[in-house]
């Protein structure tokens, strides 16, 4: 019998658990502030829903074996959009979800064979909004999300985002296998592979400059003015920085537009963001989102009601995050019921339960104890604040 967890897994001790179960209910409780509610997609999926049309590279998903062709999610939002056009297609819109739970993702081990990531997210679907206002909402909602979860100013946390739209007026002058060449070497931050492409002076210099082209949005927005002019979707992202300044200032999140960002998967034609913390050896990404109208359209809705938007943070790498600062955390008093030969088990579960009524946590040693001394000593051993001793 092997002993080891696949590769990839991971056992949480107790107080890992613990650590997701508090972040999970601190983003929650925004969620529901913010009128969206729970749905819990399946973890099993069929392959066609998982990839999301062919977002999602089949090498990316962990495939089962059985009759049909299924695997396991490596993300929600396919899941989420599927039953939003089916089962809860009759509901009106704007539609607002939020879901909870693991996710799990296929990776190929340095020394071969199949890696498997497992990861739990928490985040929100936005549904039957085709205008830049679903990503307004959207987006003050992560700021407020991210209010709770405590970041310091260490951990230099910054909202980088940019649009399908911008990366198409890039490569609008280029064809073919040229523009995938291109497009693949500006999502990389690949400078070599565009200095070595067959390109006129005045072309690499453009995109060379396009590769830098990330920093303060209305800024940023300023310069592609000036080299596309004046084109609708810089009016919405300057709304949209406008909008979410004030928050994030105050909360001390830094706002950067980047005109080549793209993420890992092609699922998003619109809007595009990530959340990236600085953690002690390099950043960390802990929440992405976009918008999804493609993947709406696929699941089988029309017009207007094909438009979504949304995003998940990633909870293992917030609590990882989380316990690189020192903190002073506070701590849950925990009462251990002992009980001596003279008492009884139904005794000792009577005074548990009126520690349970005034909301201690307490457990209790199903059998009897020698002495009070032993008792006390077996309180220190199981970490326990306090002993309550029953001899009677």
């Amino acid at each position: 019998m092997a002993l080891q967890p696949a590769a990839g897994a991971r056992d949480l001790n107790p107080l890992q658990v613990e650590s997701n179960r508090v972040l999970s209910e601190r983003l929650a409780a925004v969620y529901r502030l913010w009128g969206y509610d729970e749905v819990s997609p399946p973890r099993v999926e069929r392959l066609d829903t998982l990839m999301a049309g062919g977002a999602i590279a089949i090498q990316d998903v962990v495939r089962l074996v059985a009759d049909d062709p299924l695997g396991l999610r490596p993300e929600m939002t396919a899941s989420i959009a599927r039953a939003a056009c089916t089962r809860l297609a009759a509901r009106s819109r704007p539609l607002r979800l939020w879901a909870s739970g693991t996710v799990f993702q296929s990776r190929s081990a340095d020394e071969g064979g199949q890696f498997i990531e497992e990861n739990l997210h928490s985040g929100v679907e936005l549904f039957g909004v085709k205008s830049i206002e679903a990503e307004m909402e959207l987006l003050s909602l992560l700021i407020a999300a991210v209010k709770t979860l405590d970041l310091t100013d260490a951990q230099r946390p910054q909202l980088l985002f940019g649009h399908t739209a911008l990366m198409d007026l890039v490569l609008k002058p280029y064809v073919g296998d040229l523009r995938e060449a291109i497009r693949s070497a500006l999502v990389r931050y690949d400078r070599l592979a565009i200095e070595a492409m067959d390109l006129t002076a005045e072309q690499r210099k453009l995109l060379l400059l396009l590769l830098d082209s990330r920093g303060e949005p209305q800024q940023q927005l300023s310069q592609l003015d000036t080299l596309f002019g004046n084109q609708p979707v810089f009016r919405d992202l300057m709304r949209l920085s406008q909008l979410l300044e004030p928050a994030a200032q105050a909360l001390g999140l830094r706002l950067q537009l980047d005109t080549t960002f793209q993420p890992e998967f092609k699922l998003y034609n619109g809007l595009v963001f990530q959340l990236v913390c600085q953690g002690k050896a390099a950043p960390v990404v802990i929440a992405r989102g976009g918008r999804y109208d493609d993947l709406v359209y696929r699941c089988g809705a029309r017009g207007d009601q094909a438009a979504g938007v949304g995003f998940s943070f990633a909870i293992d790498p917030i609590r990882e995050l989380l316990s690189e600062t020192p903190r002073h955390p506070q701590h849950e008093a925990i009462v251990l019921v002992a009980f001596s030969a003279e008492s009884s088990l139904e005794s000792a579960l009577q005074h548990q339960s009126q520690w349970h009524q005034k909301g201690c946590r307490a457990y209790v040693e199903l059998t009897p104890v020698a002495n009070r001394l032993a008792a006390e000593e077996m309180a220190r051993v199981r970490r326990a604040d306090q002993l309550d001793w029953i001899d009677s």
